[in-house]
């Protein structure tokens, strides 16, 4: 992996990274927003700490562990992966709740449009925030865009040690098992 200086790191901030997507995937990972190292390298969840590739073989999605640069293999496997805010920054604390409201009305937009099976937001705090659910808990959610599903997963950050790998792939497990169950039903 790539090793960049604070200033490279730096750089990078504010710098939008581009979705992942194609229409009608059967799910569209949504992140919170592109961390620093993120943007810096192009590829969504670089950072090292961040468990969402790892989570996701575990859970079944890949047929073996992806690493962030091949994230082009997605869409054809049915996933993308898009953000709520679009703007790098070191941490999330750093959003504005107006980013995160905004981010939110984008998205809707952009699941509209692509028409996923499933949007599965990871992080429920951004979730609560961008739709303006306060109770809002990882799992199924009651809100529909078109024809979309929605679910929340939690946060694959290094720093939400809240979560295990393990812990985590379980609810992506499940999230999956609700993708292939709607392409049996529907």
């Amino acid at each position: 992996m790539t090793r960049f200086t604070r200033a490279e790191l730096e750089a990078a901030r504010d710098r939008p990274v581009p979705d992942v997507v194609a229409d009608g995937l059967r799910v569209l990972f949504c992140g919170i927003n592109p961390g620093l190292m993120t943007a810096a390298t192009g590829h969504h969840f670089a950072r090292p700490g961040n468990r969402f590739w790892p989570v996701l073989h575990l859970s079944g999605f890949t047929p073996r562990l992806l690493l962030p640069a091949e994230q082009s293999v997605l869409p054809t496997l049915g996933l993308g992966i898009t953000n709520v805010v679009a703007r790098a920054t070191a941490r999330a604390d750093e959003l504005t709740t107006e980013e995160y409201r905004e981010g939110g009305r984008i998205l809707r937009d952009k699941v509209e449009r692509l028409r996923p099976r499933l949007l599965a937001v990871v992080g429920v705090t951004a979730y609560r925030t961008a739709f303006g659910d306060r109770r809002a808990v990882v799992g199924p959610q009651e809100l529909r865009i078109g024809s979309s599903r929605v679910w929340v997963l939690p946060n694959p950050s290094g720093l939400n040690a809240h979560w295990t790998a393990a812990t985590m792939a379980e609810e992506f497990r499940r999230l999956r098992e609700a993708a292939e169950d709607g392409a049996r039903t529907g």
